[in-house]
């Protein structure tokens, strides 16, 4: 091997040493950011738990509609702290009218409760974050624009990996619902919703939730009835054509067929039911623990109900994604789905009947 060949390191102590210093480098730049983002959590827990335990020295919890009068513990303390499923109401539209009593009245009072005035805030800051982000839009996204687009991005990809690429037409409307649950959840967690009688999460209200349902059903019966007609998505649930393959055949398709129609109608019910459930249940065990113990429990329940409403907003708006993408699949899709897993074994079976004998 010849001298032009070989080129020694003039230094290689320098080249053993660059990355450990490197290294060493980030690790100090880190090390202090760390220490800052915990002593930044304590100081936020501290002042939480000093909070409430004022609170509770100078504004004692009191009985519902008795304020001042003693409140005893932990009953008190409890009732005081939530608030029944019934909403608030904050404007009454007609303070003439009332509902009528009795177990089968039907009457109508409009009104505006807590729970669809929180939804209209809400509703505000998701409209304010769509505006600031497609205001003026960039080429290469930044600040507010970029974390949209960001979000968009991921539940687009998410949305494309569950139903296909055909799931990119329901995208807008699976994002859109899946943002306002999850604002709608999360409202419940900022400390001034709850707390007066004028804002609460709007999810925490059965009758929101309902909401949500039946325009999520509403929504997805409708793409089944314009991607397949009147009469063919009306086949799915009474596949009359069955009977062409005989009598037993066609009574079998046609009880199936009865029973999807059946659970068709529980789908809404369902969605708005779990959701509803699990927000008002995080409510309620918060405001228990709360009275119970100082903070810093709470403060543990707290960050873990952040991740429960985002798990509950994501299966809300799956959930809807799926069942669009089931209404808009024709019978006729699946009947050829079934036949084409049926040809490769058929085709095999054909193959060793044709095949010839071996010799003996």
């Amino acid at each position: 091997m010849s001298d032009e060949q070989v080129h020694p390191d003039p230094n290689p102590s320098e080249a053993a040493t660059a990355l450990p210093s490197t290294a060493l480098a980030e690790e100090a730049v880190e090390r202090p950011r760390r220490s800052h983002l915990v002593r930044t959590l304590g100081l936020l827990i501290a002042a939480v738990v000093v909070i409430d335990v004022l609170a509770i020295l100078f504004v004692p919890p009191f009985p519902p509609g008795e304020p001042g009068a003693a409140c005893a513990f932990p009953v008190c303390f409890i009732e005081g702290n939530l608030e029944l499923p019934a909403p608030h109401v904050v404007f009454d539209l007609d303070p003439s009218s009332s509902l009528p009593s009795g177990p089968l009245a039907i009457g109508f009072d409009p009104t505006i409760s807590s729970t669809l005035f929180t939804m209209w805030i809400v509703m505000a800051v998701v409209l304010g974050l769509a505006i600031l982000a497609t205001r003026r839009m960039r080429e290469v996204p930044s600040g507010v624009q970029n974390v949209v687009e960001f979000a968009f991005e991921q539940l687009s990809n998410f949305a494309t990996s569950i139903g296909g690429p055909g799931a990119r037409t329901h995208v807008p409307f699976y994002a859109a619902f899946f943002l306002l649950i999850l604002f709608s959840n999360w409202s419940g967690l900022v400390p001034p919703v709850g707390k007066v009688h004028e804002l609460r999460a709007p999810t925490s209200d059965v009758n929101v939730t309902i909401g949500l349902a039946l325009v999520a059903f509403g929504y997805f019966e409708l793409q089944g009835l314009r991607a397949n007609g009147v009469l063919g998505y009306l086949a799915k649930f009474f596949p009359v054509g069955e009977f062409r393959k005989g009598i037993g055949a066609g009574l079998i398709a046609l009880f199936v067929g009865v029973i999807e129609l059946m659970l068709e109608f529980v789908k809404p019910v369902t969605l708005s039911m779990r959701l509803f459930g699990n927000i008002y249940g995080g409510e309620v065990a918060l405001g228990v623990l709360t009275a119970l113990t100082i903070a810093i429990v709470p403060v543990a329940l707290f960050a873990l109900e952040l991740m429960l409403n985002f798990v509950q907003a994501l299966i809300f708006s799956v959930l809807m994604l799926i069942f669009t993408l089931v209404a808009v699949e024709s019978h006729h899709e699946e009947d050829h789905e079934r036949e084409g897993h049926a040809e490769p074994a058929d085709a095999s079976l054909g193959a060793e009947a044709s095949a010839p004998a071996p010799a003996h």
